[in-house]
């Protein structure tokens, strides 16, 4: 593998603590203070944090938490309602001084892109990249800087946060070797699992797997691509493409436990009927449904099912979604139900 030339790179950008960032810029007395952001705001209901303020995080609080046990490890922090359309507004001005900086940019989410970009100085690229956006917007992002997409962004987790961080092949070992498998962008805490119960338990040894135990382990897709990922291997090509959302979901956390199956069908009608509204107004059909349940106390199971043919009908897409619903065990009350609309990615 020849040496990426120093004037052709990859740079991960990465706003810290996005929403509670882009709440704190509209408050700012509570700069400082532990901030969770989720559902209403109210820690009494049902609902999940959507993200939390550096200062919450020292309590334990993360996303996905729900906020009754946020509340409880952080009493004293202070709650909010998620305002998406705030966020995306505050997201679209972060894209846009991205987009007038010498720099390809490839839009991943409301706080993250990768930029393409030709310079003799990486580091002094991700500096400009970092004053540019705080001195536009107020918030602060953090800069990984890598010869590949999957680099750049592990690089962004060692530049968290307000930092700036170069991981390449040149330093991949001695950074990477020792960490374990789910430091890699691409595999979770769940395969993780699976593959120590290979022996597996670092990249390095991921690195030096049998490909054809993988495989067995994983499908002679995915083996081969973990081992793959566990070099350091990844994607060279940002593309200056507008971000397109893979799917629309709705999704509702019940006060109190759904029992009733007619009861838990009714919701699953009505959000698929929200998210048929969604795709229509999305302009692009669905290929595929699926729906989400969270049975009592917090166990949450995902079913899916691809569709015969693209479609926005919101009859069609209510009973694919209730065809799944049938997939499940409702033996137990239900306190979160979802229904997403996957489109095609081609």
């Amino acid at each position: 593998m020849s040496t990426p030339s120093t004037s052709d790179w990859i740079l991960h950008v990465d706003l810290d603590q996005f929403i509670a960032a882009v709440e704190i810029a509209r408050h700012p007395e509570l700069r400082g203070k532990p901030v969770i952001v989720g559902g209403q705001g109210d820690p009494t209901q049902r609902a999940v944090v959507a993200t939390a303020s550096y200062e919450a995080r020292e309590f334990g609080v993360h996303s996905g938490m729900p906020l009754r046990t946020a509340a409880k490890r952080c009493p004293d922090a202070v709650f909010l309602p998620s305002d998406a359309p705030a966020y995306e507004a505050v997201s679209e001005q972060v894209m846009a001084t991205l987009r007038e900086l010498p720099v390809v940019v490839e839009v991943m989410g409301w706080d993250e892109a990768f930029l393409g970009a030709s310079t003799a100085d990486a580091e002094a690229l991700a500096a400009e990249v970092r004053r540019a956006v705080l001195e536009r917007t107020g918030l602060s992002c953090s800069v990984g800087i890598g010869d590949n997409k999957a680099r750049a962004k592990i690089a962004t987790g060692f530049a968290k946060p307000a930092g700036i961080y170069r991981l390449t092949r040149q330093n991949w070992v001695p950074v990477m070797a020792h960490r374990p498998p789910d430091a890699l962008w691409g595999i979770g805490g769940r395969t993780t699992k699976k593959l120590a119960e290979l022996g597996i338990t670092t990249v390095e040894e991921l690195a030096a797997a049998d490909p054809e135990q993988l495989a067995e382990r994983f499908g002679p897709t995915m083996g081969p691509y973990f081992r793959a990922l566990a070099h350091g291997l990844g994607d060279r090509e940002v593309t200056a493409t507008p971000y397109v959302p893979r799917s629309r979901s709705r999704e509702t956390t019940f006060q109190q436990n759904l029992t009733d199956r007619a009861d838990i069908e009714a919701q699953v009608r009505e959000l698929a009927r929200r998210v048929s509204d969604d795709v229509v107004a999305e302009g692009r059909p669905a290929v595929r449904v699926a729906v989400k349940v969270r049975f009592a106390p917090f166990i949450t199971q995902t079913r899916s099912a691809t569709l015969e043919a693209p479609t926005s009908e919101a009859t069609v897409l209510e009973q694919a979604a209730l065809s799944v619903l049938d997939r499940f065990d409702l033996g137990r009350p239900v306190r979160l139900l979802g229904v997403r609309a996957e489109f095609d990615r081609a």
